[in-house]
């Protein structure tokens, strides 16, 4: 088993906004989100780098129902996707929803530990 922080949300030693869990893969909300409802989709088994998850097609089958529940509960405009993984060493798709902002803010944003709650609420909602 690994160490890294996603391997600690998966094993529940660590808290997260989880909105999704299956027996693969696990999305919950970013902690240093780019805008409200910035999502994480991840393997709950260690993988470096988004292609090497053997179940790639599921994998982003997941992103895409997040996506979803993020566009309806959320009233979303569009959702942008960054796999740029360099921050924590497990696979990641960042699954991010874009309101009336065409370019992402520069840095993170602020949301307050109740409206993460209210967010993950949403959507997993949307999810069931």
């Amino acid at each position: 088993m690994e160490d890294c922080i996603f391997d600690k949300i998966v094993r529940g030693e660590l808290p997260s906004y989880k909105i999704y869990e299956d027996d693969k893969f696990m999305s919950f909300l970013d902690i240093h989100p780019r805008t409200r409802g910035h999502a994480l989709v991840i393997p709950k088994k260690h993988y470096q780098w988004v292609y090497d998850v053997p179940e790639f097609g599921e994998y982003w089958e997941v992103a895409l129902k997040v996506t979803k529940a993020q566009l309806k509960a959320l009233n979303a405009e569009f959702i942008s996707y960054v796999t740029y993984g360099l921050d924590v060493p497990h696979a990641h798709i960042h699954v991010i929803p874009r309101y009336k902002e065409k370019e992402l803010v520069p840095g993170i944003i602020k949301v307050p530990p109740d409206e993460m709650k209210v967010i993950t609420e949403k959507l997993k909602k949307e999810l069931i």
